[in-house]
């Protein structure tokens, strides 16, 4: 997918639009001449990339909870849109652990309450629920995870992103597989890239870290992930949710991931950013227990591959290289918006 041509003229809303991945989409969106509608809390980090982007001036971005299902469905009535992008969830495992209800009620109920205004509102053509690659029954084994796998996720995060699966099927088998509109979901790995000011994740701690002069604290240098680039996923999702408007025929479970050599484990991770920080950076693990987090994760992509000739363009060393430049800008007053709309262009244009 080379270009965005598809969005330009069409009203799309997004769900989760002031978090990170959110403002990825939105500016994407923006960029391609979408009208964008977003429905979220306010940034759930200060800084955030919403923010510093200024987003709120170049879009309509209504703050509401995705747990109010009377404020959702006036925005559906009101703004009638054609596409929409559910990201709004509490994406935080440990927070999971903290207060399970609230995470259930925001990933789950939140479903439940997006799948609704979908199904009340003909107007929508094309729905992407984005779940995560948590979403599986995790035996800790070297192999990808398929999409026909049994979902089981092992803590409250986790698991509310299987009941969120779950929930999107069943209206997919009541409501929608009849009702004139192609619905998918995708399960992504572990996201990086410029904008994330989240606690408790490895390349927003090794930010922070960094700017403070200190070393990195590693947690659990060992355990696996699928990292890859925000744009990977971000991209993917605005692909699945073009081609299943174009023909329903499309709609599915999808899993976006990088690349087999880019699961590396958290020590690798935090070797190669600090490589690419420079300035004799260095980590120190630090590992004192904690919750169950799984220790090995990664998906079998074959499907989105075959299905779309869909493939990653960038590397976790490249992710690392354009997250790192994306915080070294913004830590020098950079027009952040622009540099965004750059690296959005570049990853475009890489045709590897």
């Amino acid at each position: 997918m080379n270009n965005l041509e598809f969005y330009k003229g069409r009203k799309v809303l997004v769900t989760g639009h002031t978090g990170f991945k959110g403002t990825w989409m939105c500016i994407a969106l923006l960029k391609a001449g979408a009208e964008v509608v977003g429905y979220s809390l306010e940034a759930p980090t200060d800084p955030s990339a919403f923010s510093i982007c200024g987003m709120q001036d170049h879009m309509h971005s209504v703050i509401g909870d995705i747990r109010d299902l009377a404020k959702l469905k006036k925005v559906f009535e009101e703004e009638q849109p054609e596409i929409v992008f559910h990201l709004a969830a509490q994406p935080i495992v440990r927070e999971s652990y903290k207060d399970p209800v609230y995470t259930y009620e925001t990933n789950v109920m939140g479903t439940v309450n997006i799948c609704e205004c979908v199904r009340l509102n003909p107007c929508v053509k094309s729905f992407l629920n984005v779940t995560t690659d948590k979403v599986y029954l995790n035996n800790e084994w070297e192999w990808g995870y398929r999409e026909n796998d049994p979902l089981d996720g092992y803590d409250p995060y986790s698991n509310s992103k299987s009941c969120s699966e779950l929930v999107t099927h069943s209206y997919i088998n009541s409501f929608f597989r009849e009702g004139g509109v192609a619905v998918s979901t995708a399960r992504a790995g572990n996201v990086i890239g410029g904008g994330d000011f989240a606690s408790d994740r490895i390349i927003p701690d090794c930010i922070r870290a960094s700017l403070e002069k200190q070393p990195i604290i590693v947690r659990n240098p060992h355990s696996t992930r699928p990292y890859q680039h925000v744009l990977e996923p971000v991209m993917a999702y605005l692909m699945i949710a073009q081609k299943q408007y174009e023909d329903p025929a499309f709609a599915s479970f999808y899993n976006v991931g990088p690349e087999d050599q880019d699961c590396v484990n958290t020590g690798m991770l935090a070797t190669i950013f600090c490589e690419k920080w420079g300035e004799g950076q260095h980590w120190e693990n630090r590992f004192v227990g904690g919750p169950h987090e799984a220790n090995f994760l990664k998906l079998d992509c074959s499907k989105i591959r075959s299905v779309f000739g869909w493939k990653p363009r960038w590397h976790v060393a490249e992710a690392i290289e354009k997250t790192v430049e994306w915080f070294k800008l913004w830590n020098t007053g950079n027009d952040m918006t622009e540099v965004m709309s750059r690296q959005i262009d570049e990853y475009l244009n890489d045709e590897k």
